[in-house]
């Protein structure tokens, strides 16, 4: 009865010639392919849905800077400026660039996930723009940057801080915040396709990290420090970015602050950004 059946069922099916294989497997014309910026944007909104499907991520933007501006207000504002709403004026916009550039480690730490479990093979077998993977990750990071901006502003405004620049000075010390931290992910991109694992990257991050912003303007000002922690404080880029940022939200020229924060970006961007490609293609 089964062998019966066999034999029917084969018989029923059409042969398969050479030819209408072909057919099936070239079909049409192939897909155009993306242009760099559709790439690119396509891998930002990934990043953007992993933020959708893990909320989690969104803790260190959140909380994390609520708790420095309130932390570092009431705990040094007496001491260095006789009241916290006097140093809120001069804390708000460096704390504002402390804490979103030291969130910014965290795309090496997704591109060192990824590379673990093998996405990472997948995309390099795509044809697209090589560099649309990284850059994706840095345009979904952008948006965890302005959350943080957002909410660091908001705790401000509430508890006295008044930037004399309005609104348009306040947006443009952001604006450049997101330019400068955009270009310093890339330092971090490299160290996610250098190191091994991912708690690797967060203490090489931290290391560079807490020297930079901590040795800077972003607490008090390099006159009440000694000579030899001035020549290193008035030349660290942190400083300058925080300059920048601070004179854009009072209102005044920032001068040579804005240039040298912009050209900072610029560099290393041509530094770190073909190192990290060419660790990416060698990988």
């Amino acid at each position: 009865m089964s062998t019966a059946t066999t034999t029917t069922e084969a018989q029923d099916l059409a042969p398969v010639s050479t030819e209408s294989l072909a057919e099936l497997l070239i079909a049409g014309d192939r897909p155009q392919r993306p242009s760099a910026v559709s790439a690119s944007l396509t891998f930002g909104w990934r990043a953007m849905l992993k933020i959708k499907h893990v909320p989690e991520q969104l803790f260190d933007v959140t909380a994390f800077p609520i708790m420095m501006v309130l932390m570092y207000t009431y705990l040094f504002g007496g001491a260095l400026a006789g009241s916290p709403s006097e140093y809120i004026q001069y804390l708000l916009p460096g704390i504002l660039v402390m804490s979103v550039v030291m969130i910014t480690m965290y795309t090496g730490v997704s591109v060192n996930i990824d590379i673990e479990k093998g996405v990472f093979d997948r995309f390099r077998t795509l044809p697209i723009w090589r560099p649309s993977v990284m850059v994706g990750y840095l345009l979904g990071d952008m948006l965890r940057y302005a959350i943080a901006s957002l909410v660091m502003l908001a705790v401000g405004m509430i508890i006295g801080f008044r930037p004399d620049g309005g609104v348009l000075g306040v947006l443009a010390g952001v604006l450049l915040l997101l330019v400068f931290s955009f270009a310093f992910s890339w330092v971090w991109t490299m160290f996610g396709l250098l190191l091994r694992t991912e708690k690797s990257v967060m203490g090489v991050s931290m290391m560079v990290l807490f020297p930079l912003t901590f040795l800077s303007d972003i607490f008090v000002k390099p006159e009440t420090m000694p000579g030899w922690l001035q020549a290193f404080v008035n030349n660290n880029p942190i400083t300058h970015v925080a300059s920048a940022v601070r004179d854009l939200m009072a209102g005044t020229s920032p001068g040579s602050s804005l240039l040298w924060a912009l050209g900072w970006a610029v560099l290393l961007v041509a530094v770190f950004g073909p190192v990290t490609m060419r660790l990416y293609n060698r990988k």
